[in-house]
């Protein structure tokens, strides 16, 4: 019997795998929380088009006012009421600040790092086709939205502190699967036993 009530925020650059692991982990009965949705919530209430330009101005209102773990402070209910039922993944979780948030509120958190090198991430985006994706580029290199995520989000601080690394540095999800299977294991094995 598997142990409830653990929290597993998903973190890695932009186009690292983060949303594959993440789906990975609902199918084996995982809540979800994806705390960008959030952004989406404020842009229709506000009755703003979601463009690249318009996400930016929510983000940072929100954490002008709520700080830079104004996304964990805003999902933590929603979080908690899924734990209540199970165990949870979050989506989506950027800062230093929302990683020392949810280590200070959640009993049971450990991070999860899906790592993949820039040219591989960078190849990815030519491929996608969802508008976010579409976006990465449109006003900045690869490079400068790489340094902008670590420098202004402070991604860099749970991709090092990550409980577990998940490496998806080939093209194609064979290799991907293998290793979750893999995390999967270890995941039974350290952190969900009874």
């Amino acid at each position: 019997m598997l142990m409830v009530g653990l929290a597993i925020g998903i973190v890695g650059m932009t186009l690292a795998g983060k949303t594959e692991v993440s789906n990975f982990l609902k199918s084996k009965g995982f809540g979800y929380v994806r705390l960008g949705e959030l952004t989406e919530i404020k842009l229709k209430e506000a009755g703003l088009e979601n463009t690249e330009e318009t996400n930016v101005m929510v983000r940072e209102k929100l954490r002008k006012e709520f700080g830079k773990d104004a996304y964990a402070k805003l999902n933590l209910p929603k979080i908690e009421e899924k734990l209540k039922k199970g165990n949870v993944v979050i989506d989506g979780l950027y800062s230093w600040s929302e990683y020392k948030f949810f280590k200070k509120k959640l009993p049971r958190f450990i991070t999860v790092a899906v790592y993949a090198p820039p040219k591989v991430r960078y190849e990815r985006a030519k491929t996608r086709k969802e508008r976010s994706v579409r976006d990465y580029f449109k006003h900045k290199t690869p490079e400068e939205r790489d340094y902008a995520e670590i420098e202004n989000l402070e991604k860099g601080g749970p991709i090092a502190m990550a409980d577990y690394t998940i490496m998806n540095d080939k093209q194609g999800f064979k290799h991907l699967h293998n290793e979750l299977k893999k995390f999967w294991g270890w995941l039974k094995d350290e952190q969900l036993k009874t």
